[in-house]
């Protein structure tokens, strides 16, 4: 360095700088446009990164806004439905209970009209054998009574006795 200082010659000096503004403007016609060229489209491209990054969080938010209400909404449809199926099955079973209960008393009232059948019946059937068995006594009390003629007479008088003439 000292050498440079000490040796100045100024057509050395003006060489040099002609060579320095050369390469400023080579670098500059060449390079630097498509260095800051790149730098620019970087820059640009993170610009865009980050807006994309930007609109990625924000529909992530409203997607899951969305979610939460979809959600919200699938929870409300299932408990509505769930309430209708418990209703459903309630009055199911009401009905069940209701018709179990009319089948009973219809079975009820038949047991009751087949007993009050079977009682009539029965007491038909009674009325004609003691009917019968009365007419069959009658029968074997009037044919002793009336076997002989002194006890026929005998019975003659005493209806006459019982009949009163008015």
């Amino acid at each position: 360095m000292d050498q440079l200082l000490n040796d100045f010659s100024p057509g050395l000096f003006f060489m040099q700088a002609i060579i320095l503004l050369i390469l400023i403007f080579l670098l500059g016609k060449f390079a630097w446009k498509p260095i800051l060229k790149s730098l620019d489209d970087r820059e640009e491209g993170i610009k865009d990164a980050l807006e994309a990054a930007k609109k990625a969080r924000e529909e992530m938010e409203n997607l899951q806004a969305d979610n939460e209400k979809m959600l919200a909404e699938a929870r409300a449809e299932r408990d509505v439905m769930l309430k209708e199926a418990r209703e459903i099955k309630d009055k199911m079973i009401a009905d069940a209970k209701e018709a179990a209960s009319a089948q009973g008393a219809a079975i009820l009232e038949q047991a009751k009209a087949e007993i009050e059948s079977e009682k009539r019946s029965a007491l038909a059937e009674l009325k004609t054998q003691v009917a019968s068995l009365s007419l069959e006594i009658a029968q074997k009390v009037v044919k002793d009574e009336l076997s002989d003629n002194a006890k026929q007479m005998k019975q003659v008088e005493k209806m006459l006795d019982e009949v009163t003439l008015n």
